[in-house]
């Protein structure tokens, strides 16, 4: 975002760097994130309030270890550094930094020694979080210890006059339960940050962005029905008005009736212009037989985009394409080792903008997911929708293990209705970040009535996270399992045995295929 007061984040390769960012923004402060050998020209056009080092798995010392490309202490810009960055800032400013001779990972209780700004309002005896190999074995110079812990002399250090503070815990993880009013401490206190990230602050930005950018240009939205690419094209709907087209590919493989819903949405709900084509027989036609799900993915993937190019023929005015970008996706290629080639295969129509000509146009490309949804409800769609947990662009067909037919699609379907009207009901669907039913190539010996069947396993999967990137399975009460597991088997011809899947991530993944 420009002109807004900005914390700027280097990335040492901490599983902790979105944390940062996302915390900082918790406080209402932004926060970008960059890989540490940033070249300083960049940083003076970023021009940010504050810099925070982050954590990083080398150690400080090491040859090969990530150092920044200048020095970062000598900008007159306040600086933060977190665990590995505590121990940059010993290692250049003459302290010393050695393997620890008792390592520390887990809680810890921090103990404020020394009065500061930092740690002002801090409790003693704090729980914090630690995750360090490493420690201080010789204060760098001009600096002095504010905090301790039983196993960590120096826990944390300041130099107060030159603003440079190091913590050796991670005040940015969930653990850490005071963590956030550090974090709060450096960037209004120390950095003097007084803007408020908010999403109101960020739809009037990013609503002159947008008609910046695109003039009197036509945009082109792809609507896969998720949460990201409705809450965006209502903003730039918000923006541009009329200049917005929006097309929706009904590939067959939504939930229930979810098609229909995004219709309504757009088309009465927001008066937004969409256009909805139907799919099913090309996506059906193109996975018949097929039951690799990597060879599922791409079939699904070409389809999407073959339909909507076709769509897009009568459109020849439109200069841009619009996404549903977040940050993460972003960033993913932020790393200590160079860009990533990880980013996602099938993210909204990738593959569109180069053989279309189209430029992108990508308003939460510096947004959270959780941001995403308090724009969308600040946009005033509806709750039901801004919180509906997330859903795989391939949709069903990675649901849906082996081959797919039109039968176990309706039968998937069905069931999954059932299961998501039931934690609903149950009152338990914001509990759960994702909720959803696989239909398994498995089939059983039942008794319904006096009759034996022999039907298709439905497992039933619900997870929490954060993220995603990592998940740990729901504690989903009896009661519960056994009102889901009764009205899929009784109310759906095909399925005759229910199972609960209590697999976190890692080690498994969250989808099955």
């Amino acid at each position: 975002m420009e002109n807004i007061e900005k914390i700027l984040i280097l990335d040492f390769g901490s599983q902790y760097t979105q944390l940062i960012a996302r915390k900082v923004r918790e406080v209402g402060v932004f926060a970008e994130i960059h890989p540490f050998n940033i070249e300083l020209e960049k940083l003076k056009e970023l021009n940010p309030k504050g810099i925070i080092l982050s954590g990083g798995p080398s150690s400080v010392y090491s040859e090969g270890a990530p150092h920044p490309r200048f020095n970062v202490f000598e900008l007159g810009i306040p600086v933060l550094g977190i665990c590995y960055g505590l121990q940059l800032i010993a290692f250049t400013q003459n302290g010393q930094v050695d393997a620890a001779a008792k390592r520390e990972y887990g809680k810890a209780m921090v103990n404020v020694v020394e009065d500061n700004p930092l740690l002002k309002g801090i409790s003693n005896n704090a729980q914090m979080w630690m995750s360090h190999g490493d420690s201080l074995s010789k204060m760098p110079d001009g600096f002095e210890t504010i905090a301790n812990t039983e196993n960590a002399p120096i826990c944390a250090i300041a130099n107060i006059e030159k603003k440079i503070y190091g913590v050796q815990f991670h005040p940015e993880v969930h653990h850490s339960l005071e963590g956030k009013k550090v974090l709060e401490n450096f960037v209004r206190s120390i950095c003097g940050c007084v803007d408020t990230w908010n999403a109101e602050s960020f739809i009037d930005q990013a609503i002159q962005d947008i008609r910046d950018k695109v003039g009197d240009e036509k945009v082109i939205c792809g609507l896969s029905g998720g949460v990201d690419s409705t809450v965006a094209a209502v903003l730039i709907h918000k923006a541009i008005g009329d200049q917005l087209h929006c097309i929706h590919i009904d590939s067959g493989l939504m939930r229930m009736n979810e098609s229909r819903e995004i219709y309504d949405l757009f088309k009465k709900h927001f008066d937004i212009s969409i256009e909805v084509i139907n799919g099913h027989d090309t996506f059906y036609g193109g996975l018949a037989g097929v039951s690799d799900p990597e060879q599922k993915r791409k079939i699904i993937g070409k389809a999407f985009i073959d339909l909507f190019d076709g769509a897009t023929q009568g459109l020849d005015s439109a200069k841009w394409l619009a996404q549903g970008t977040l940050y993460p996706d972003v960033i993913e290629s932020v790393s200590v080792k160079g860009p990533s080639a990880t980013i996602k295969s099938h993210h909204n129509v990738g593959g569109l903008p180069e053989k279309m000509n189209l430029k992108l146009l990508e308003p939460f490309r510096e947004l959270f997911k959780d941001e995403v949804r308090e724009v969308g409800r600040m946009l005033g769609i509806p709750e039901w929708f801004v919180k509906r947990h997330p859903f795989p662009g391939p949709g069903l067909g990675i649901r849906i293990l082996g081959e797919i037919s039109e039968d176990k699609i309706e039968i998937l379907q069905r069931a999954d209705a059932i299961y998501l009207e039931e934690i609903t009901k149950a009152g338990l669907y914001d509990e759960i970040w994702q909720a959803f039913a696989v239909l398994l190539p498995v089939k059983s010996v039942g008794v319904m009535g006096d009759e034996r069947t022999y039907e298709f396993t439905c497992a039933i999967r619900a997870v929490t996270s954060t993220d995603g990137m990592t998940a740990e399975w729901y504690p989903m009460p009896y009661d519960v399992l056994e009102k889901i597991s009764s009205r899929i088997i009784n109310e759906i011809k095909g399925i005759n045995r229910v199972v609960y899947d209590i697999t976190s991530k890692p080690p498994g993944t969250i989808e099955w295929e």
